[in-house]
Formats: C-alpha cells, structure tokens, sequence
C-alpha cells in the first residue's frame, strides 16, 4: 500500500512540473509571434521611409525619423554625424534607386530595437561607383509614441 501512494505522490509532483512547463493559457507563444510581427512590419515600412527620403532628398520627412540626438556612422570613414550633417548631407545624395532586403528586428525592450537589414543601392550612370552594398544596423526607440532612429551604422560589402 505504501508503494502504490508513493507512487501516486511521485506521479502527481512529476504532473505538476510538467504542467508547470507549459505556457500559460497557451496563447503567450501566438500573442509574442504576432507582436514581433506587428513590430517588423512597421519598422520595415519606416525604414522603407527613411530610404525614400533619401533617394528624394527630402530633409524634413528624413529628420522626422530620426531622434534629436541620432549619430550615424557610414562606412565613408568620415566618422559620426548628428542628426543635422545628416539632414545637411542629402542634398549631396547620388542615391538613384535602392533594395532593402535580409530585414531583422529584434526587440531591446518595449520601446526599443535593433534592426539589421542589407540595402543595394543604385547611383546615376556616369557615377564612378554604380552600384554599392551595404550591412545596416539600426537602433529604433520609440519616442514620445513615434519609432525614430537613434542610432546608425553601416558596413560597405565587397
């Protein structure tokens, strides 16, 4: 008799961490999946933006994407611009055309994430590089309600 509620009580502590293993209500896993997709598609339609606003120089649609203290780094060994150079800079943009592809997001926190993705860009045809690509890595917050880019950094690929 002793065997069979050792047995039982063995069978019953076993039940409970295995049930403790399991998500609870089992929707944490959809509830988590379906987020991070609502945060990769808005972070790729801001970034399609951010790219947009370059190839258009538009300084105000660019600025308005990015934090008042955003450093970006490019790989022209010019070293770090704050937001205003960056905004200053693409009225010198030869940006044509560009392919945004490979995005990743992943989240930090609730209001922040880093996003890397790969862009081919195109320049005009008498440019002495036509064609350039590059590893972006991208720190998004959300500010105030809004994503905005806080911080940039890209890696030229041979």
């Amino acid at each position: 008799m002793r065997n069979y509620f050792a047995g039982a009580c063995a069978t019953l502590v076993l039940g409970c961490f295995v049930y403790g293993q399991q998500p609870q209500g089992g929707t944490s896993q959809p509830t988590k999946s379906t987020a991070q997709a609502d945060l990769t598609n808005l972070l790729d339609a801001k970034i399609k933006a951010e790219w947009e606003a370059i190839k258009n120089k538009d300084q105000k649609a660019y600025g308005e994407l990015l934090t008042d203290d955003f450093i970006g780094v490019e790989a022209d060994r010019e070293g770090e611009r704050y937001k205003w150079k960056a905004q200053m800079e693409l009225q010198e943009s030869a940006v044509t055309d560009y392919t945004l592809s490979f995005l990743k997001v992943t989240p930090l926190c609730s209001d922040a994430a880093f996003v890397r993705y790969e862009v081919f860009i195109r320049f005009p045809p008498k440019s002495i590089v036509r064609f350039e690509k590059i590893l972006v890595g991208e720190i998004w917050v959300k500010r105030e309600g809004q994503w905005k880019v806080l911080h940039y950094q890209e890696t030229k690929v041979k």
